[in-house]
């Protein structure tokens, strides 16, 4: 059994404006300033545990190129076309036939292009000791972060913490997953030891989650069945473009994790951040001894602090008296908020 790495790259997010766009979403990005963009990084984490051949890009039709232009080691015929945007339960239905007609055995790890993690060398145990796990079972495993903050911005898992399973002491059955809640239900998740933050790394066999999706999300699961004389030949991405909109604008969470029985939890911990906002961006950065994250070699800091400023360009930016602010330069664009109100940007943009 071969372990296969599946990326989803179809997000249009552009709350990192002007960075991101929607042209350019952020997963095609230098967020963090490294040299690398979000996208570069997710492969590159998983070092030797997929090799190029066995790696798996969904995207939309649009970034294709751009997909191919920052991970050139990936077949072009792995980088998967959706001609719309369908939510993440078609994409994994896709790309899972996709796999199964060439590898019906292959293992699967699905990951979300625009996460950050920190400690690399603790996520590669994981995902290695959940692919052997789910290798030896018809399970789902969904990799849980332990909490640190009453965070309103994400879904929480809720794992039966009584009795780890037999084959992994690390792995515990999941009791419910939990939508994103509010202030007060957060801060009463974070003081239990059984809430963990929903990350999007999902481990499965591709037998598993098909079978899955059969029950579970038939109306999905049919229309990739029916495709299956075209997945790797000419023909496929003509039929993927007729078909792919008849699928429901539905999550993978809502189709087949809140319903199916053989669901567990790994808690994790190894630094990781969807990286859904400016906020975490300042979090997951190095700060100075005002918290102040400066991502860019010509930044010049005068009485100021509580700051994330991303300036990457050649010009010199200087900043004075400023105190919870975000300024983020691209091209020919500014941006100076609030960190408070920094929900005004999305708005602006999507309404621009």
């Amino acid at each position: 059994m071969s372990n296969h790495l599946v990326i989803m790259a179809g997000g249009i997010g552009s709350r990192f404006w002007p960075m991101s766009t929607p042209e350019r979403p952020k997963q095609f990005i230098d967020v963090l300033g490294c040299g690398r963009t979000l996208l570069q990084l997710t492969l590159d984490r998983f070092g030797d545990i997929c090799p190029p051949e066995r790696v798996w890009v969904v995207t939309s039709a649009k970034y294709a190129d751009i997909v191919a232009q920052q991970l050139p080691q990936v077949p072009a015929d792995h980088i998967l076309q959706e001609p719309c945007r369908r939510n993440t339960a078609p994409c994994i239905a896709y790309v899972s036939w996709r796999i199964k007609k060439q590898e019906p055995k292959a293992n699967i790890i699905v990951a979300p292009s625009d996460h950050v993690i920190m400690n690399t060398t603790e996520f590669q145990r994981v995902v290695r000791s959940a692919l052997a796990f789910t290798a030896e079972t018809d399970s789902i495993v969904t990799l849980g972060m332990h909490p640190t903050r009453p965070e309103t911005g994400y879904g929480y898992i809720q794992g039966d913490l009584s009795e780890p399973c037999a084959r992994n002491r690390e792995i515990f059955r999941v009791d419910a997953f939990h939508e994103k809640p509010d202030l007060t239900k957060a801060e009463r998740y974070i003081k239990r030891k059984d809430f963990f933050w929903n990350s999007g790394l999902f481990v499965f066999r591709v037998s598993t989650i098909v079978n899955a999706l059969r029950i579970y999300a038939p109306e999905i699961a049919n229309i990739f069945e029916s495709l299956i004389p075209y997945y790797g030949t000419p023909e496929e991405q003509e039929q993927i473009n007729l078909h792919f909109p008849e699928c429901p604008n539905i999550s993978i969470d809502y189709s087949v994790m809140e319903r199916a029985e053989e669901i567990y939890v790994f808690p994790s911990d190894f630094g990781w951040s969807d990286l859904g906002t400016w906020g975490s961006l300042h979090e997951q950065s190095q700060r100075d001894q005002y918290d102040n994250a400066c991502i860019g070699e010509h930044i010049e800091l005068h009485e100021t602090r509580n700051c994330i400023i991303h300036a990457t360009e050649e010009r010199r930016v200087v900043i004075q008296g400023l105190d919870g602010f975000i300024v983020a330069e691209k091209d020919d664009a500014l941006l100076i908020c609030p960190r408070s109100q920094e929900q005004l940007i999305r708005q602006f943009v999507e309404g621009k």
